[in-house]
């Protein structure tokens, strides 16, 4: 009955899918992010994982009606904001290198102006944080352009020892309550979640603890859940890295609404291509491939590649399907 009188209201915000601003996954997976849904993320170390989220966290924040909570588990708020600064230096999708913050450029200015304000004047006199990055012309635009999503975006430093599944539980609850239930929640990263007073036997048993509680978040609050997950040990050594890899891979393929897959196309490019080709292979250093592995609202084992600026801390949205031959470890190995 309530479900039926809000379609009558004109409420379809449970039945229209919320866009990540990546095309062409939003294609590939039914418009965007659903309510109810567990989306989870992999790859190896480095390949972009934490960018890739909290660009598409960011994406969801600026949208008026819509709050993304960001649990870190490897980064604090602080460091997120600067990350979030160097992003929008760049003003993605135009992606203007040539105005980009790196972290280090970020740090100088800081830095730099807290020095002047203290040469010979009270120490109060030196300015705020937000003092400083409104006022040089560097880091004004990408500070505005925050302004427009910060108090929509909630950034929290979580705890391997002490922010476990129910504690994620009662802070979504408590922000689905005061947003009307606008929120999606994205995890970094899975494997880091604390499970007590649980006692798991192993890995994957704790694996499969917390993906199903990530899983039964998504349903009891009617939320789309976004998740950071690690490649095990076999995952990191071979060519490609596949849903397979992750570890505690069974719960995490059976629970998961849609698995992504991040591997460097460099990496994986057919060796025929590289060996036609080597100096054109290398221009794809700096481009990932996507690839949506489980999709139960269309076609799995889609490919598609986006560019990476990683000093910049973002991806190029407008990414898209894969043209050259990749390797395929299930076909290497047979």
């Amino acid at each position: 009955m309530e479900a039926n009188d809000r379609v009558i209201q004109g409420d379809l915000v449970d039945y229209v899918p919320l866009p990540t601003g990546f095309d062409p996954l939003d294609g590939l997976i039914g418009g965007g992010l659903r309510k109810t849904e567990l989306i989870l993320l992999g790859g190896a170390q480095g390949i972009g994982k934490t960018i890739a989220t909290l660009q598409i966290a960011r994406n969801v924040a600026m949208r008026p009606d819509q709050y993304a909570f960001y649990l870190s588990y490897e980064h604090t708020e602080t460091h997120l904001m600067h990350r979030l600064l160097c992003l929008e230096s760049v003003n993605p999708p135009e992606i203007d290198i040539n105005r980009g913050l790196k972290l280090r450029d970020l740090y100088q200015i800081i830095v730099a102006e807290r020095a002047k304000g203290f040469m010979g004047r009270d120490p109060g006199a030196a300015g705020s944080l937000q003092a400083i990055l409104k006022e040089n012309p560097k880091t004004a635009p990408a500070l505005a352009r925050m302004a427009r999503y910060a108090d929509r975006i909630i950034l929290v430093k979580a705890s391997p020892a002490v922010t476990t599944l129910k504690a994620i539980k009662e802070m979504t609850a408590r922000l689905c309550d005061a947003t009307g239930g606008n929120v999606t929640v994205f995890v970094d990263y899975l494997q880091k979640i604390a499970v007590y007073p649980e006692r798991p036997r192993d890995e994957n048993d704790k694996v499969t603890i917390i993906v199903e509680g990530l899983k039964d978040i998504a349903l009891s609050l009617d939320v789309p859940v976004w998740s950071i997950v690690a490649a095990d040990r076999d995952g990191l050594k071979s060519k490609r890295i596949h849903l397979f890899h992750l570890r505690g891979s069974s719960a995490l393929d059976y629970e998961s609404d849609i698995a992504i897959i991040m591997n460097n196309k460099y990496h994986i490019l057919s060796k025929d291509h590289v060996a036609f080709n080597p100096y054109a292979a290398k221009q794809f250093r700096d481009w990932v491939v996507w690839t949506i592995e489980k999709n139960r609202a269309g076609r799995a084992m889609q490919d598609m590649e986006f560019q990476l600026h990683g000093q910049h801390f973002t991806f190029d949205p407008r990414g898209q399907k894969v043209q050259q031959q990749l390797i395929d470890d299930k076909v290497i190995e047979s």
